[in-house]
């Protein structure tokens, strides 16, 4: 070969090898981050968004809101189908939460569609059994699943178009079968071992007693047909006609508690968000059941030290970020439940005086073994997360989920879904706000969130992910607000996560807990093990984050969907 041509095919190498990176900043701010590049650029849009962890999902709702629907319309339509295509994250079985910006009223509106645990089933029941938790699978954790019947409070509530156009899609998908993305099926191929004991699970969630493999294609005929029920019965079919009855007969004959009766007595709940300023923003959160103000406590703990100038990724940082959260998780731990059963003192757990009095708690230079909640879970866990805008100016956020991933292994004959698991999450020591009590809601990890800014939608986002939720929401704002980042890079960004904290199901942080490092973050490791950290690295808590930016200037959408899933965010 010529020198010449070599040298040219030498400098064209090079220069593709050396092709501008994204930059790790946001235009108008200094860059301070110190992480790595984002994964890709912001989507940008000005008709219509939508950011969820699965691409079929995502087109759902881009078709949907191109079809003239709303917001709402178009979350309904892409978590049918995360039902059908994500199973390892949620489904029918399991329950929902939102935080709606509706443009209408300029207001936030919040859903709590979460379930409770069957009348029958009693504490000295589960006392008999000898058991001193609720065990993960099985027939015990089921609790009646709220999905359902918060797309129809959403429908009747901000919907347009009817519900039979909006769960077309994912019963198009359920019926001819959809490709397996790569990291739902490193999940499944997880989960088929620890369920496959439990009835129903294998004839309807495996291809000859495997997991689906990456690019094969699965159909769920049985999920099809009930999802076509729905959409010509309404919520009264799943929750009062055939569908409750063959559940709950299918339920009784496999030694279940969950009857016709407890899917009849379910009703969802319109709640008011709830939130804290943090540098000129304001982050919503959703009261308990759910874990939600943990994330307002935690950036009230933070606000006041100087973040910016310690750095993203700084031992300083980090260290103060881990021992902020032992606070707040032992809160957690002793206030976060059911507020029907026992009423959370809300108002003082988010304040900034209530924080101002946890502060000093915080040593500065060594990392605590124990915390104690102030005078006033379960770390496992799967989720989808999605959200939505339309040109309107209706944004959606939305999390739903079964819990640990595929949820208790029981999937109902013929009814192409797998039952919830939540019921695990049940204190079995009597007297404690979350102590397991009949038609009761559980503690509840999965959590949406909202920030709006100057009184104005900004932003819908949420995390994916157990414990992690709460942790990964104060990161994310902070690399907004206190590290410049954009909304990509934000989610891209790698991160920490404490786990080891006093829990909602009795277990307490007794010896520190570990502290989980992403790569981007190892530099501070010596540095936090120098103040008596435990460091850890790897994968599988660090959850899964989308988000949506409305501008608040130009009405420009941006959407973001990290690396961590199969996801996309996609406009109009």
């Amino acid at each position: 070969m010529p020198f010449a041509l070599i040298l040219l095919i030498t400098i064209f190498m090079a220069d593709l090898n050396a092709a501008p990176q994204r930059p790790h900043h946001s235009p108008g701010h200094d860059r301070v981050t110190g992480g790595d590049f984002a994964t890709r650029s912001v989507v940008l849009a000005k008709n219509g968004m939508a950011a969820t962890s699965q691409p079929l999902a995502t087109q759902a709702a881009i078709d949907t809101l191109q079809s003239g629907g709303s917001a709402v319309d178009a979350a309904i339509a892409a978590n049918a189908v995360l039902a059908v295509t994500e199973p390892t994250g949620c489904g029918l079985g399991g329950d929902l939460f939102a935080i709606i910006w509706d443009a209408k009223t300029k207001k936030l509106h919040g859903l709590n569609a979460s379930g409770r645990s069957p009348k029958s089933l009693t504490l000295e029941h589960l006392k008999e059994q000898g058991l001193e938790s609720i065990p993960s699978h099985g027939p015990l954790p089921v609790s009646v699943p709220g999905c359902v019947d918060g797309w129809f409070e959403l429908h009747d509530r901000f919907g347009k178009l009817p519900m039979t156009e909006l769960l077309a899609p994912a019963i198009a998908h359920a019926k001819g079968g959809y490709p397996v993305t790569q990291t739902i099926a490193y999940y499944w191929k997880l989960s088929v071992p620890r369920l496959e004991p439990f009835p129903g699970f294998k004839e309807q969630f495996t291809i000859e007693g495997r997991a689906p493999r990456e690019g094969e294609l699965f159909s769920n005929p049985n999920l099809a047909r009930t999802l076509s029920r729905i959409a010509e019965g309404g919520r009264e079919v799943f929750y009062k006609g055939e569908i409750a009855e063959e559940l709950g007969a299918w339920m009784k004959a496999n030694d279940g508690f969950l009857s016709a009766e407890d899917m009849a007595a379910h009703t969802s709940e319109w709640i008011d968000p709830v939130s804290t300023s943090y540098r000129g923003v304001e982050l919503w959160e959703l009261p308990p059941n759910g874990q939600g103000i943990a994330a307002l406590q935690l950036l009230n703990l933070i606000e006041p030290y100087p973040v910016r100038e310690w750095g993203y990724g700084s031992v300083d940082h980090l260290h103060h970020f881990v021992e902020a959260k032992k606070l707040v998780f032992e809160d957690r731990a002793r206030f976060y439940a059911d507020p029907d059963f026992s009423p959370a003192p809300i108002e003082r757990l988010i304040s900034k005086e209530y924080a101002d009095e946890r502060r000093p708690l915080i040593d500065p230079e060594r990392a605590a073994k124990t915390q104690t909640p102030g005078a006033a879970v379960a770390e496992e866990g799967d989720t989808i997360y999605l959200c939505t805008a339309d040109a309107e100016g209706n944004m959606v956020s939305l999390i739903q989920s079964n819990y640990r991933g595929m949820g208790s292994g029981m999937a109902p004959a013929e009814l192409g879904f797998i039952l919830q698991d939540r019921g695990e999450l049940f204190d079995l020591e009597p007297g404690k706000p979350n102590s397991y009590e009949p038609e009761k809601r559980p503690f509840h990890t999965i959590i949406p969130a909202f920030i709006t800014k100057d009184g104005a939608p900004w932003i819908a986002f949420g995390v994916m992910g157990g414990a992690t939720q709460p942790q990964a929401h104060a990161e994310i704002v902070m690399n907004l607000v206190d590290f410049g980042m954009n909304l990509q890079e934000a989610g891209d960004a790698a991160r920490v996560v404490h786990t080891g904290s006093s829990q909602p199901t009795g277990s307490e942080m007794t010896d520190g807990g570990k502290v989980h490092l992403e790569s981007g973050l190892l530099d501070a490791a010596s540095g936090l093990q120098a103040r008596g950290h435990v460091i850890t690295t790897g994968t599988g808590v660090f959850g899964g984050y989308q988000a949506i930016m409305r501008d608040p200037l130009s009405g420009v959408l941006h959407g973001a969907s990290e690396s961590r899933k199969d996801g996309q965010a996609a406009g109009w």
